[in-house]
């Protein structure tokens, strides 16, 4: 697949909880790295900006940014640069999260830098044509999560699974290659079973793990049903 990547393939978005921040950011990081070399299942992390450089020298698992803008160096106060998640050890970037949402002529922005600059990109689409209009973008990995399922602990993979599956229809009508993975309400291993079983590569999970009281423990329920 992707350098540095296989599937199936978890990826935990930190989002700004205060359970993955800083050092308990790190901690975080090496339970995923743990799991991931005790099972053989990639498992990626997308914490905070602020976190980004030291969690990439701290464990050896692919780290990504939560976001990324779609400017060039230069006067973009406030603004994320792909060159600056690249230099703090990103290999890669969530793009179109529901909670930082672009227009569609910005994420075709964002995804080109991100290319440009070697940056694997997970874009999120919230529902099928959305992500089919994504797909043409060609992404490396698009992540189908209905926003009002996240966080709620009902996965979309059971409340909502025609999501899942009419997402994967039109977007393999339009990209044969890019790696689907499956969002939203995402809470145990029964979970990630049942979106492998309606056709993604993986998922994309949040507080299911961060505000979960083990998350070891949690993670690798979620890596052992990726191989049943």
């Amino acid at each position: 697949m992707l350098e540095g990547l296989q599937t199936p393939l978890i990826i935990v978005n930190f989002k700004t909880y205060l359970e993955a921040v800083g050092e308990k950011a790190v901690r975080l990081a090496r339970k995923a790295e743990k799991v991931s070399r005790e099972t053989g299942v990639s498992i990626g992390v997308a914490p905070q900006f602020t976190d980004i450089a030291t969690i990439a020298r701290s464990v050896d698992t692919p780290v990504f940014a939560q976001h990324i803008d779609p400017v060039q160096p230069g006067g973009h106060t406030g603004h994320m640069l792909a060159e600056a998640v690249k230099e703090a050890g990103g290999m890669g970037t969530i793009i179109n999260h529901s909670e930082r949402q672009l227009r569609l002529s910005d994420i075709d922005a964002t995804v080109e830098i991100a290319r440009v600059k070697g940056l694997v990109t997970v874009v999120c689409a919230n529902n099928p044509n959305i992500g089919a209009a994504v797909a043409a973008l060609k992404p490396d990995v698009l992540a189908v999560e209905p926003p009002e399922l996240i966080g709620t602990g009902v996965p979309v993979s059971k409340a909502r699974p025609e999501v899942v599956t009419d997402t994967i229809k039109l977007v393999r009508e339009i990209n044969k290659k890019v790696v689907i993975l499956c969002g939203a309400g995402i809470g145990s291993g029964e979970d990630v079973a049942s979106a492998l079983k309606l056709g993604s590569k993986g998922v994309l999970v949040a507080s299911g793990i961060v505000k979960a009281k083990d998350p070891y423990r949690v993670l690798r329920e979620f890596a052992e049903a990726t191989r049943i």
